[in-house]
């Protein structure tokens, strides 16, 4: 079946959506917590289901000669599967983000002031090929008493509606409506640009992707957005980095899983350092198959090294190529990222602690790290939960978010008669 725009009606969904979440709001935390834990025995029950329709997004992806790392993302198994229904039940787990009073006050006319935590109301949510967001991010939402609607990319889409259809059975038995889990079934791109306008029946836009996803939701939505961000990720290998920590954080944050977001993108050495410690890396990058696109510099030290351009210091190459830069102190390291980072993930490896501390108090990114790898910018690594995205922006929310950042706040005012 040909999915398009004249067998979808966004807008239908969406009032539909918004009326879901206007149930989710009066519903308790615990028959919010039994659907979520009702969710993943069904999704772990009906996996073949969703391994049917996953088969069909793969064998057009190998048809289409997708990369690798792009297949690597879109794949699904009984493994990730149960990966996935894990995660519900460990967000049912979590404190409940709603109803939460940050602070609260006697006025002098003796009007009683509360500023209590609330669901966002509808949240859309527009992804590319990566079918474990369909569940996370239902999961926060229903979690967070939201309802989602949810635009996934065209080369996920048989297994995003499976895996929608599958949790649709199992919200029947729950206390929550299954509307208020819309799954937009279409390839056409108007129907993803009518979500970006629909202000009256969503209240916020969520992208997560590429660069060119992102973008374009922030430029062409009149909806609030939330907007996450691409990880063009450095690791800076100070002068005074201790070799072996330098060696297995770089590693660790480019090889581990290359085609995520929090994955190192570039290095950047001290050229102090990489003349002492040249041979100890150069063995590193030859054992893991890191290809190495360098400065004049690094081409004189690294063998097979291949020219960096401009856009290397930019690129996300979600794969085992990294882009490296010799430096001759912190200030000129600092420029770098300012210059091409994208606020994602930073981080830092020395001995020195006044290096340390400058590095985190002048770079601008959602995460800073001394000493550790970029790999913990997750929202599961954290401590959160799943995660719905990683903002790279400063208001509302920042990083990794979990379900506070999908809670907004209302300030309730209880009075004797009180007037002004």
């Amino acid at each position: 079946m040909t999915l398009t725009k004249s067998n979808v009606n966004v807008e239908a969904q969406a009032i539909e959506a918004k009326k879901a979440s206007k149930q989710l709001m009066v519903l308790s935390k615990e028959e919010r917590n039994e659907a979520l834990l009702h969710l993943a025995d069904v999704l772990e029950r009906d996996y073949e289901t969703i391994l049917e329709a996953n088969e069909k997004d793969l064998e057009n992806g190998r048809k289409k000669d997708f990369t690798e790392a792009f297949m690597d993302r879109l794949s699904l198994s009984k493994e990730r599967i149960a990966d996935f229904a894990q995660g519900l039940r460990d967000v049912a787990k979590l404190e409940d983000p709603t109803g939460q009073v940050l602070s609260d006050w006697t006025l002098e006319n003796g009007l009683q002031v509360e500023k209590v935590t609330v669901p966002l109301g509808v949240i859309g949510m527009i992804y590319e090929a990566r079918p474990n967001v369909t569940v996370d991010a239902t999961g926060l939402a229903l979690k967070s008493g939201n309802a989602i609607i949810l635009k996934g990319g065209s080369n996920a889409i048989n297994s995003n509606q499976a895996i929608v259809e599958v949790m649709h059975k199992g919200l029947e038995e729950t206390k929550i409506p299954k509307e208020a889990v819309q799954f937009i079934a279409s390839t056409d791109r108007e129907a993803t640009n009518q979500l970006f306008t629909m202000k009256e029946h969503v209240d916020v836009l969520i992208p997560r992707g590429g660069g060119k996803l992102i973008q374009a939701v922030v430029e062409n939505a009149t909806v609030p957005v939330l907007e996450t961000g691409v990880g063009n990720c450095h690791i800076y290998v100070d002068k005074a980095a201790d070799v072996e920590k330098a060696i297995n954080i770089l590693v660790n944050a480019k090889t581990d899983r290359p085609a995520v977001c929090n994955a190192a993108e570039t290095l950047i050495v001290h050229k102090e350092w990489l003349a002492e410690n040249s041979t100890a890396l150069i063995t590193a990058l030859k054992e893991n198959d890191i290809q190495v696109h360098g400065d004049d510099h690094v081409l004189e030290v690294i063998p097979n090294a291949v020219p960096a351009g401009e856009e290397d210091w930019a690129n996300e190459y979600l794969s085992t190529d990294i882009a490296v830069k010799a430096v001759d102190d912190l200030t000129d390291a600092i420029a770098h990222i300012e210059t091409y980072g994208t606020k994602h993930s930073e981080a830092i490896v020395t001995e020195d602690e006044k290096a340390a501390k400058t590095f985190l108090a002048l770079v601008d990114a959602a995460a800073l790290y001394h000493n550790a790898s970029t790999r913990f910018t997750d929202g599961g690594a954290l401590g959160f939960g799943a995660e719905i995205g990683i903002s790279t922006q400063k208001l509302h929310a920042r990083g990794p978010m979990g379900l506070p950042a999908l809670t907004t706040v209302k300030f309730l005012m209880k009075g004797t008669g009180q007037i002004r």
